[in-house]
């Protein structure tokens, strides 16, 4: 396992947050699909996911922003409100105003101009993901969204995202990378026409060792399967869903022939 100690350049999805309303069984059920451990809950009532003892995901107190639990992906930057007003700039809008965590950074929510939901987190103690390459740590973020080109014009002001396609027949996708070279990231697709008006949404995707196997767990678990484990360029793919009905994705990975792994291409 790698253990990261430095902040993520800013634009990196750095750390993804859960809001449910019951935290006992959602505890429950991504220690059986995932094998998380969690810490004691903060003064404010959150809870550190832990992957091999290294922070790889977080639990809020309380229900969503909109009501409904979702996987709130976070974006690194290094001066907050300088990278919120880009962020106003662009055409996004504030939903939540930046807050300090205590000693662990601090945070806000905005939106872009095609309705996807995105934290900014700069880092103090918390720099955000710390386990990588292992089981159970994050490995990708998506946003999916009706206007990906719009949503890729947003994020290169604001970031400076480059982008390469990827995009398979019928289905517009691209990879990003942040300034100052390639770095884990994600990608910016657009919706599939057959799910009629999808809503824009950052996902993120957790490594397991073995995706059906993780179905399967997720069954048992209280939770169910969106997508049934398929087969990709670099392994096989499933999209899941917790107790609460928040969906995430896992990921089986396959090393391609040149060794590099899918955010070093």
């Amino acid at each position: 396992m790698t253990v990261r100690h430095v902040p993520w350049p800013a634009g990196t999805p750095c750390w993804a947050e859960l809001a449910v309303q019951d935290p006992a069984r959602s505890q429950e059920f991504y220690r059986a699909v995932l094998g998380w451990e969690h810490t004691a809950p903060e003064p404010d009532g959150r809870v550190l996911a832990l992957v091999g003892g290294a922070p790889g995901a977080g639990r809020a107190p309380g229900a969503a922003p909109d009501g409904a639990p979702v996987w709130q992906v976070h974006l690194a930057c290094d001066r907050i409100e300088a990278c919120a007003q880009r962020v106003l700039a662009a055409g996004g809008e504030q939903l939540r105003a930046p807050a300090p965590r205590g000693r662990a950074g601090t945070a806000g929510l905005w939106r872009d101009p095609t309705g996807a939901a995105f934290g900014l987190w700069q880092a103090g103690e918390l720099i955000g993901f710390t386990a990588v390459d292992v089981p159970g740590a994050p490995v990708w973020c998506d946003l999916t969204t009706p206007d990906p080109d719009g949503a890729r014009d947003f994020y290169a002001q604001v970031f400076g995202y480059a982008y390469t396609d990827r995009a398979t027949t019928g289905a517009s996708y691209a990879a990003f990378t942040v300034p100052g070279g390639q770095q884990w990231g994600g990608g910016i697709g657009g919706t599939d026409p057959a799910a009629g008006d999808a809503p824009a949404v950052w996902s993120v995707c957790f490594a397991v060792e073995d995706a059906d196997a993780a179905a399967a767990r997720a069954r048992e678990a209280g939770g169910a399967v969106m997508e049934e484990p398929m087969a990709f360029e670099y392994g096989r793919l499933a999209v899941l869903a917790g107790p609460d009905r928040e969906s995430f994705a896992v990921m089986s990975p396959t090393a391609p022939e040149d060794g590099r792994a899918p955010a070093d291409r």
